[in-house]
């Protein structure tokens, strides 16, 4: 109890301090007053001087964007900052100590209303501490037609504390006590007609949904785009991508398929050959189909493997020896290499992945074999990506045109048009190939071959030619989907009246007869071309 009031005495000071202390450091960010002169120019900007007096450290964020409209921003450029203090973006900084003298300009403030002109100004706003005093001097280059004033917030309706005009109705003049941090102080005053010529400053303001408004203009225009384009398209196509009209006397007739008592197939054209021709692609059932060709004419022996109950199936792919391969098409020399690749022979299951750069030389070999055949003046392939990439970039084009369309105007869907034409191009670009007359000839004579195949009659043919009649058509049913029935059409023939037990070309395993033979080259059509389509480098062109 003794030391008690020596404590008192020893702690009075610190309560002194913080009482002290408390109120200065409230009062620290504050303006005490502001004295803001407004002049209004003949070219509608303002010319602001405003003589600050503050006390600690306060800055201004001026107020330069405000909504207008649905679709518009109204904008305040402010100019020709100078004084005690720094203007970063929108917001001003004051330098001097106390006090400060800051000068501007403002430039669309000024709106036609009726019959005058408006002048609507948020004179002192946007401040970061509490502003104890507001005066506003206004003046301009013609009379004043009349005057209002609000405090608070940006949107209020409350009256400023005075508002004023002198004798001569050339000048103004606001007051307001207490704003709090951020609140505005706005004058409105009303001129004759043509007093500043001042427009207000729009900016379009972004909305998904007013961008693709949907009205006649925009609405006439995506139509009218639509159909130039589009018509523009097909117009293309029809002079471009169509084949080449053909005589009904070429398309039709009888299908001859043995000369001289031997096979021959409509012009020549063989199974890889007929699955481009067919549809203008060099693609997997091509190969597998020419793979079998190659079998059948002796260049090459499938073998079928022996495997137990749980094995997958395997066929031994082996090179006939002397065969005459440079007798071979360009494109069949190529696959007969990609197979063998310097040996003798090889399971097909090994060929998974393992020559997928060769078989891109098949393809583009079958590709020039076609232009060479004078079927097509230039390559599908290329003749795709030629239009497929143009169809990208005008889709692209439509894409960029679309959001620019969209950022600065309402008129978004007018580039829709131009998306919807660049993907129906590229979609169509497809179908842009062409044939020659030549070409849509030995088309419709190989569609005449493919009718005789589904039919599976075997006519006319002596039995002792049948085995390896038929076979010459397997490797085009193939082609044209139809291996199960020609198959079986193989399968129930006989080589010189007794049953065979194998082909000359297909090896069977023990115990293995060609009653089985359908079954084996179904799955041995769909395990090859599961082989190559695993070649990753071996793709359809787009």
């Amino acid at each position: 109890m003794v030391d008690l009031p020596r404590r008192l005495v020893l702690a009075l000071p610190l309560v002194l301090t913080l009482l002290v202390a408390t109120p200065a450091h409230a009062a620290a960010d504050s303006v005490t007053k502001t004295d803001v002169t407004v002049e209004l120019r003949a070219d509608g900007v303002l010319h602001i001087k405003e003589q600050i007096s503050f006390t600690g450290q306060v800055r201004r964020t001026l107020l330069t964007r405000t909504r207008y409209d649905d679709g518009n921003d109204r904008v305040y450029r402010v100019t020709g900052f100078k004084g005690d203090g720094a203007l970063t973006g929108d917001t001003i900084t004051l330098t001097g100590k106390d006090t400060a003298t800051i000068e501007y300009d403002v430039a669309g403030a000024v709106s036609p209303v009726g019959g005058g002109e408006e002048l609507r100004w948020y004179v002192v706003n946007g401040w970061s501490a509490p502003v104890q005093s507001a005066v506003v001097k206004l003046s301009g280059p013609a009379p004043i037609q009349n005057l209002s004033c609000f405090a608070g917030d940006l949107t209020s309706a409350t009256g400023c504390t005075t508002a004023s005009m002198d004798e001569t109705g050339t000048r103004a003049e606001f007051e307001q006590q207490g704003l709090g941090p951020a609140q505005a102080l706005t004058v409105a005053v009303g001129f004759p007609s043509g007093t500043s010529r001042g427009r207000p400053i729009l900016e379009r303001r972004f909305e998904l949904a007013s961008a693709f408004t949907l009205s006649p203009l925009t609405g006439g225009a995506l139509i009218g785009l639509l159909v130039l384009l589009l018509g523009g398209i097909v117009v293309l196509y029809w002079t471009r991508g169509r084949d080449a009209r053909i005589l009904d006397s070429e398309a039709g007739g009888p299908v001859t398929t043995l000369r001289d008592g031997r096979f021959s197939p409509p012009d020549g054209v063989r199974p890889g050959q007929i699955g481009t021709l067919i549809d203008e692609q060099a693609d997997v059932i091509d190969v597998t189909a020419t793979i079998v060709d190659l079998a059948v004419r002796g260049f090459v022996r499938i073998d079928e493997q022996p495997r137990g109950t749980y094995d997958a199936p395997d066929w031994l792919l082996v090179k006939v020896p002397d065969a005459p391969v440079e007798e071979l098409l360009d494109y069949e020399r190529a696959l007969h290499m990609a197979i063998f690749d310097g040996r003798d022979s090889v399971l097909l299951s090994q060929l998974h992945g393992s020559f997928g750069a060769r078989l891109g030389k098949v393809r583009d070999a079958l590709y020039r074999d076609v232009v060479a055949q004078g079927w097509f003046v230039r390559r599908p392939d290329s003749v795709r990506t030629r239009w497929t990439t143009i169809g990208v970039i005008v889709t692209g084009l439509g894409v960029l045109a679309t959001v620019l369309l969209a950022w600065l105007t309402t008129y978004g869907l007018i580039g829709l048009a131009l998306i919807i034409a660049g993907a129906a191009l590229a979609v169509g670009g497809q179908y842009m190939p062409a044939k020659t007359s030549r070409g849509a000839s030995a088309l419709a004579h190989t569609l005449g071959f493919r009718d005789y195949l589904a039919s599976g009659e075997i006519g006319e043919v002596p039995p002792a030619q049948r085995i390896e009649l038929f076979s010459r058509y397997l490797p085009y049913a193939v082609v044209f989907d139809n291996v199960d029935r020609w198959a079986r059409v193989v399968a129930s023939m006989n080589g010189n009246g007794g049953q065979a037990d194998h082909l000359y070309w297909y090896q069977g395993p023990a115990e293995w007869d060609l009653s089985k033979f359908a079954d084996s080259m179904r799955t041995f059509t769909l395990t090859t071309s599961g082989a190559i389509s695993a070649s990753r480098q071996f793709r359809r062109s787009i």
